[in-house]
């Protein structure tokens, strides 16, 4: 059972996290956490502004012993991590430099602290639980500070959590390396967590608990009457996620789907709804069209190559300096002498740079991209044409448009001011006639 930050955001939302915990003790749960919400981004900023002198870490202290009070636990629970992160953030002040290394370090912070307190809140609520920060219950990951690969558990943490006493509260996003330096698996790290805890002990499932009632068919927040969907396959959840929906981490999926392991995204605030079981056999009665998702903070880059390169080599060289820079990409338009790539727009400075060398270089910034998922039959024989009809019908720009490599997605990118009449037209289109 894995519990995001939203979910373990305050007093209020952790007393709720201990009663979902409560009903389900006949399965004999183990409980995953998130840093409670904010606190990560917080412990980033110290993190980077400790090389200036300028760290403070009081704030974090205060908004801790506050939701302890809220939950009227021992005020003093966290004082010695506290007291750590306090001394940690001196250490860099003096020393002017974080490297990844150290920002690891202080950033797991938010989960070690929290799954003390859920673990106390727990215990406080009749239900015996011991905090476990997932580093010292086998979590083995290499050394690539920020974005850690975990290695082998090879039985690692099944023999560590059982010998623990009670509801094993185990920290997300958090590993160590062979020299026992913490890791972190990368932001949003904890589904992927959860997931590999989840195989590791051989669960009869993975929950992942939010503060939303499952995978809806777009994001509520643009569309009124998204529809929840109660049951997905795996693939078609790795396709939301590849375009930026934040309800799974894209990582949850393959341990998951590799021991056929069925993932439940549930909500903390209505514990009763059925969410959203994601396995690797769905209904055979599905809609052609499931979902439409979305990704913001896009720039379109497009690189003109110099004529006299050949197309190959000129798109090995963008493509390998994409990588250098570690920016992902999607979707990807390619023509004789140009491509041209969706990318995070904080990375689009730094793709500037270093792809000038290989031609004429253009960013658009602004943009958007969405995504339409659905039967890759039914989108390779005419279904992409009616998508873009669609949103073409309605005078909305479209760039980079084009049929994902599996035939199960359409991507394109729009104006970032029109993402939200995009995303609308499209469900009226297919989803609100059913």
């Amino acid at each position: 059972m894995k519990f995001g930050g939203t979910s373990v955001g305050g007093a209020v939302a952790i007393r709720q996290a201990v009663e979902v915990v409560r009903s389900q003790l006949d399965r004999e749960p183990v409980v995953v956490v998130s840093a409670h919400a904010g606190v990560t981004d917080a412990l980033f900023a110290i993190a980077r502004a400790a090389t200036t002198g300028t760290a403070d870490t009081e704030l974090i202290a205060v908004r801790h012993r506050q939701i302890l009070a809220g939950l009227e636990l021992d005020r003093h629970l966290l004082d010695p991590l506290l007291d750590e992160l306090r001394d940690l953030a001196r250490g860099v002040r003096l020393v002017g430099e974080s490297t990844p290394k150290v920002i690891d370090a202080v950033v797991s912070y938010g989960e070690r602290l929290s799954a003390r307190v859920v673990a106390a809140a727990l215990t406080a609520g009749g239900v015996p639980a011991t905090a476990v920060d997932a580093f010292d219950a086998g979590m083995l990951t290499d050394s690539s500070f920020g974005r850690a690969r975990p290695l082998p558990d090879e039985g690692r943490m099944l023999r560590h959590l059982q010998t623990v006493a009670g509801v094993p509260v185990l920290t997300g996003f958090l590993g160590a390396d062979r020299d026992g330096n913490i890791t972190t698996l990368g932001r949003n790290g904890s589904d992927y967590s959860a997931a590999l805890i989840g195989v590791a002990l051989n669960a009869d499932e993975i929950q992942i608990w939010k503060d939303v009632d499952g995978v809806h068919t777009a994001d509520p927040r643009l569309v009124k009457d998204a529809q929840p969907i109660r049951r997905m396959s795996f693939a078609d959840v790795a396709d939301l996620a590849s375009f930026g929906s934040k309800v799974l981490h894209p990582a949850a999926m393959v341990p998951a789907m590799q021991h056929g392991i069925p993932l439940r995204v549930r909500n903390t605030l209505l514990p009763d709804a059925e969410g959203t079981t994601i396995a690797a056999m769905v209904p055979s009665d599905r809609p052609v069209i499931r979902a439409i998702a979305h990704r913001t903070g896009v720039a379109l880059v497009t690189v003109h190559s110099h004529r006299l390169v050949s197309q190959h080599t000129f798109l090995a060289k963008v493509f390998a300096k994409l990588d250098e820079i570690e920016c992902d990409v999607g979707p990807v338009a390619v023509g004789e002498a140009a491509v041209t790539v969706a990318i995070d727009a904080a990375f689009s400075d730094r793709a500037v740079e270093c792809l000038a060398a290989d031609g004429e270089v253009q960013v658009a910034t602004d943009r958007a991209v969405v995504g339409v998922i659905g039967d890759a039959e039914v989108l390779e024989n005419g279904g992409i044409a009616e998508v873009l009809a669609e949103v073409a019908t309605s005078g909305i720009p479209v760039r980079c448009a084009g049929l994902g490599a599996v035939g199960s997605t359409v991507a394109f990118a729009v104006d970032a001011e029109r993402l939200s009449e995009t995303v609308q037209l499209l469900h009226r289109r297919f989803f609100t006639a059913r």
